[in-house]
């Protein structure tokens, strides 16, 4: 119980830290996740390479902070989006390593379009995830699978052995 208290602990003041270039928001809560065998700067560098072989353009990349984003691009091309992001056609791509068990990483990508302009919100409100469908979705779900086969994911859940009722003895 203390190891997890200090995880914990370091977990809180590590995104407390006002040096982190990670935005201040988390992922969407539709945004693709999956654990991955690796520690927190390599599942960010396997992460972003893998997304960049995928022609998914991540512009940005924060080994230490465990982040990295694309700048909108149209999702057809891979080029960047010129004008407003609006619509599903045009898209962006944030990512989050986060550390889980001792040496591994949560990832969670999120795959973002803005279905309207409304200046009177801020901006993060109105990025919505894409369905699961969308072609960008589709090569991230790929991208992570291939993270998982290549350098493991979570481990599987543990079997509970079936409980057996307390023996009686035949005297009652």
């Amino acid at each position: 119980m203390g190891y997890c208290r200090l995880i914990l602990g370091a977990a809180l003041v590590a995104a407390c830290q006002p040096n982190t270039t990670r935005p201040g928001f988390v992922a969407l809560p539709e945004a693709a996740a999956t654990e991955v065998r690796l520690p927190v700067r390599d599942a960010t560098r396997h992460l972003a390479e893998q997304l960049r072989a995928s022609a998914i353009p991540i512009s940005r990349v924060m080994l230490r902070d465990g982040y990295m984003e694309s700048g909108w691009f149209n999702s057809r091309t891979g080029r960047p989006a010129s004008g407003r992001p609006l619509g599903t056609g045009t898209v962006r791509v944030r990512a989050w390593a986060d550390p889980a068990r001792p040496g591994s990483s949560q990832l969670s990508v999120e795959t973002s379009y803005r279905p309207v302009v409304d200046p009177s919100l801020p901006q993060r409100e109105l990025d919505r995830q894409v369905p699961n469908n969308h072609p960008v979705a589709l090569k991230v779900t790929e991208v992570l699978k291939k993270l998982v086969e290549r350098h493991g994911g979570p481990p599987p859940p543990q079997s509970q052995p079936p409980k057996t009722p307390p023996e009686t003895s035949g005297d009652q």
